[in-house]
């Protein structure tokens, strides 16, 4: 699926996505990834939510970060509650749902200028 175009604003945008890929400022990536309004870390972690560890997630937030997409590919899983626990514990909101509304959610609050980072695994 494509996006409506988004405004430019030098942040990292999600193009598209589907078929076990995303596109992102015009290059695509067919593994996990995770990616903030700076940063693009191409095969991020793991493909299943089931192996999702809080060292992977450390991997990726910034001090700052204020919110944590989680895509966990077509369908809406939960990670183990010791993760969800983790960010809680940092302040950081836990958003988790399919990636698709995964990317959705993050263009809209990075246009924002909020400091998040979606963590999409493409299963």
């Amino acid at each position: 699926m494509k996006f409506a175009e988004i405004e430019d604003t030098g942040a990292n945008v999600i193009e598209a996505y589907g078929d076990g890929h995303v596109r992102i400022n015009g290059r695509d990536y067919a593994r996990s990834i995770a990616v903030s309004a700076e940063h693009v870390q191409a095969d991020w972690g793991p493909e299943h939510v089931d192996a999702l560890s809080v060292a992977h997630l450390e991997a990726v937030l910034g001090d700052a970060t204020q919110v944590l997409i989680l895509g966990t590919g077509t369908r809406q899983r939960f990670p183990s509650p010791e993760v969800h626990f983790a960010l809680l514990q940092r302040g950081i909101g836990v958003e988790v749902m399919d990636t698709g509304a995964a990317c959705r959610t993050y263009n809209i609050l990075v246009s924002e200028g909020r400091d998040v980072v979606a963590a999409l695994m493409l299963d």
